[in-house]
Order: structure tokens, then sequence, then C-alpha cells
């Protein structure tokens, strides 16, 4: 599913109570907020559904798998989402 679907699909569950281009504004609100937030090296949890947070990632070697040459890639900080309890029992329910 890719932004337009969600979006598409949000509408959807919301009904006539939104219109999609408040739906459009609302999604990339909440992306904004989470990706200022991760900024800060603070985390975002949503009890049921799950916490987006950072974590360091050292300097490594790594090799190119076309050419064998040995590579140097950076220290950086990634951005990580554990799914809550909620979301995993959700997703592992028998149909």
């Amino acid at each position: 599913m890719n932004k337009v679907e969600f979006i598409e699909a949000v509408s959807k569950k919301v009904g006539d109570k939104v219109t999609k281009k408040d739906v459009a504004a609302i999604v990339d609100a909440y992306n904004q907020v989470i990706t200022d937030t991760l900024k800060k090296g603070d985390k975002v949890s949503f009890i049921g559904f799950g916490t987006f947070e950072t974590s360091k990632r050292a300097a490594r070697t790594g090799k190119n798998p076309q050419t064998g040459e040995v590579l140097k890639i950076k220290a950086s900080t990634v951005a990580k989402f554990k799914p809550g309890k909620g979301l995993k029992d959700a997703v592992n329910k028998k149909k």
C-alpha cells in the first residue's frame, strides 16, 4: 500500500466526516511529527500499536558484492519501529 492508497483507505474508514484533502494533511502532519521527534532523539509510543525510536549504528567495513571492494561505512543513526502487543496479536490472529 502506498501513500495515496493509504489516504484513500483512511478516507473510507472515516466516511464523510473528513475530506481526502484533510486526511492527506493529517497523514503528512503525523509523519512530520514522528520525524521531528526522532530527530530530537526522543521516541514515539502508541500503546498497543508500537514504538518508533532511533538507534546508533557504529562505523564498520563492508564489501561491494559485485567487485569485492572493501568499503568504509560511516556511523549513523537509524529509525526503528517495534510493534506493540496489540499489533502483533492482530497480525498473527488466525482467520
